[in-house]
């Protein structure tokens, strides 16, 4: 490690623990000599100079807290000594410039993905069945078990095997030998593919559609529109029972208004209309079938890196991600800005204490109003109800060095890079403008991802320091560690290591390119992402009321 220690910003007055440091210690900076008053674990903070009760306190160039008591030099950053406090913002007071990132290498190249009538072009074609509420979730499950195995989408339970070896072994008097039994793991298909040029039939069960206020029944509407609009989706199966909130007729007024032109095969059906369960059952596992066979035909062709749309996310974070992994893919996100595609930051309780500047980053003053509308009508529905974005670090956030929501949030808007912000959208809107974007979704993992893709994001680049397995039932979910160890620890679900930042053997920039190369294999269909290998389809519509 070239650096054992790290200043994130010239006008920061704490510093970032890169490894761990011992109590007593003396390190240099900037000519100055600190003697370590507490031990600080790698990823924590230590003040530069002393800190005063009441002083503020800095990081990423913004206010991340205050000092509750005196700090003294070299004293560990806490809890028990640091208070959330971040400055107020109002409209835009100024434009920030960009200068855009050199992208002649990136120009020319392109990623096999599934063109789409309306232009769109998919990293993936699959095939949905959707109910439209709650009491359609058996049918579903009943069509998932009836395709999946017989077309070759499914897996093999390796638990299901284990749990018959143990049976076997205990049937046979042979107790002793189950507590040195080991898992024999395998990915392998049941059967061979039936559609080769299908990657899946996705299943988006849920429990909204009925019972809630309608506004909710609404957005779900909007949500499953937004998939089934989605360029990594060929068509669309949707079960209704014909009485509940959301209606056949909202979900295709929304589909309208994402595209008037509309023409992917929907096949819908109302179980209050087809008569028995098997009728219905029956009809729709035929139809289903027989438009498989069409959504078959089509290929993977070249495409530009435009028609990448790239969602930017993180979960588990930790001390690390806000100069590792999160800036990484802010360099991904202003390559490929600059190469007419379109990226996406939401998280919005993770972007409390940088709002200003990301208001100075809107072109326009109606995007700026907007997202000031946003963030603080979503403050005050936390506030409502005793909560606020304050209280969002988890306890895996403020083990490993995140200790304020400020702290969290300086270091999650990274992901959004440098460039200009061309739109600010509410929940669950669909994005349509090249550049970056921003996104109103809670932090909750699976929540965020489920809106992110709804939004219409082919590609999504998630950066986690703990460890998550989050994924999406259509979209890779591409996870990035903030640190080597985590890496190492928890390889299934982890795809790209941005340890090397840490260490000093690999800059931001070129570790963002080497995201930028991932993405265009993972795009391709020639590498799968470990979430997709793990079959880990995360489906959670997000209600309007506080989550965080």
């Amino acid at each position: 490690m070239l650096h054992r220690f790290l200043k994130i910003h010239p006008n920061d007055n704490v510093l970032v623990a890169l490894t761990d440091l011992r109590k007593g210690e003396t390190v240099e900076f900037e000519g100055s000599q600190i003697v370590l008053v507490d031990d600080i674990q790698a990823k924590h903070k230590f003040a530069q100079t002393p800190l005063a009760a009441g002083d503020e306190i800095l990081m990423y160039g913004s206010l991340v807290g205050k000092a509750v008591y005196d700090i003294p030099q070299g004293g560990v950053l806490s809890t028990a000594n640091v208070q959330h406090q971040v400055h107020g913002f109002t409209g835009k007071t100024k434009t920030i410039g960009w200068t855009a990132p050199d992208v002649s290498k990136w120009v020319n190249r392109t990623f096999m993905g599934y063109h789409r009538e309306d232009g769109q072009v998919g990293t993936g074609n699959y095939w949905l069945v959707i109910p439209l509420v709650f009491c359609e979730n058996r049918n579903v499950d009943i069509i998932k078990q009836a395709f999946l195995d017989e077309l070759g989408f499914g897996q093999r339970d390796v638990y299901k095997s284990y749990v018959q070896q143990m049976v076997d072994l205990y049937q046979s008097g042979n107790t002793e030998a189950i507590g040195t039994l080991t898992l024999q793991k395998t990915t392998a298909p049941v059967q061979r593919r039936v559609f080769e040029n299908i990657d899946g039939i996705k299943f988006l069960t849920h429990e909204g559609g009925c019972g809630g206020i309608r506004q909710d029944s609404d957005m779900l509407c909007a949500l499953l529109a937004g998939y089934i609009h989605h360029p990594n989706v060929a068509g669309a199966t949707v079960l209704s029972l014909g009485c509940q909130n959301a209606q056949v007729s909202i979900l295709e007024e929304k589909i309208k208004a994402l595209n008037p032109n509309f023409s992917k095969p929907l096949i819908v059906l109302e179980q209050q209309k087809e008569g028995t369960e098997e009728e219905m059952m029956s009809k729709a596992i035929r139809q289903t079938f027989l438009a498989l066979i069409e959504a078959d035909k089509l290929t993977r062709k070249p495409a530009p890196l435009s028609k990448l749309s790239i969602g930017l996310e993180c979960g588990g974070s930790d001390g690390f991600s806000g100069i590792s992994a999160n800036p990484a893919i802010g360099h991904t996100s202003d390559i490929l800005v600059a190469l007419g595609g379109k990226t996406v930051l939401s998280e919005f309780p993770e972007l409390c204490g940088v709002e200003q500047e990301l208001i100075n980053r809107c072109e326009k003053e109606e995007s700026a109003d907007r997202f000031v509308s946003l963030m603080r009508a979503y403050a005050k529905s936390a506030e409502a109800v005793g909560s606020g974005f304050d209280m969002n670090p988890s306890p895996g956030n403020i083990r490993d060095g995140l200790i304020t929501d400020a702290i969290k949030s300086a270091g999650a808007a990274k992901k959004g890079g440098n460039s200009p912000i061309v739109d600010v959208l509410d929940y669950p809107e669909y994005v349509t403008k090249p550049g970056l974007n921003l996104l109103c979704t809670p932090g909750n993992d699976v929540e965020c991802t489920t809106a992110l893709v709804g939004s219409g994001t082919n590609i999504v680049l998630f950066t986690t320091g703990l460890g998550t397995p989050t994924g999406n039932p259509i979209t890779p979910v591409i996870k990035i560690s903030s640190n080597t160890k985590l890496a190492q620890r928890m390889p299934d679900i982890i795809d790209i290591d941005t340890g090397a930042v840490i260490s000093g053997e690999k800059t931001i920039e070129e570790m963002g390119e080497d995201v930028l190369d991932f993405i265009i294999e993972v795009a391709s269909g020639r590498i799968e992402t470990k979430e997709k290998t793990l079959q880990q389809d995360d489906f959670i519509p997000w209600k309007r009321g506080v989550s965080l």
